[in-house]
C-alpha cells in the first residue's frame, strides 16, 4: 500500500513540470500544496486529514517563496 501511495506522489509532483503557462509564484504555490501533502500524509502515518493539512501549509509557503516586494 505505501508503494501505491508513493507512486501517485511522485506523478503528481512530475506532472506540475506540465504547467508551462503558470507564473513562477503559481509554481512555487503548487510545488509547495505537493510536497506538502506528502510530507503531511508520512508524518501522520498516511492520514488523510494529514495530507490535506500538509498541502493546505505547503500551499501558503510555497506562494510566499520568492513572493514581489510591494
Amino acid at each position: 500500500m505505501n508503494t501505491i501511495k508513493h507512486l501517485a506522489a511522485i506523478a503528481a509532483i512530475l506532472s506540475l513540470s506540465a504547467c508551462a503557462g503558470m507564473s513562477q509564484q503559481d509554481k512555487n504555490t503548487a510545488v509547495g500544496a505537493a510536497v506538502g501533502g506528502v510530507a503531511g500524509s508520512v508524518l501522520t502515518g498516511g492520514s488523510a486529514v494529514g495530507a490535506v493539512g500538509g498541502a493546505a501549509v505547503g500551499g501558503v509557503i510555497g506562494n510566499q517563496v520568492n513572493k514581489p516586494p510591494r
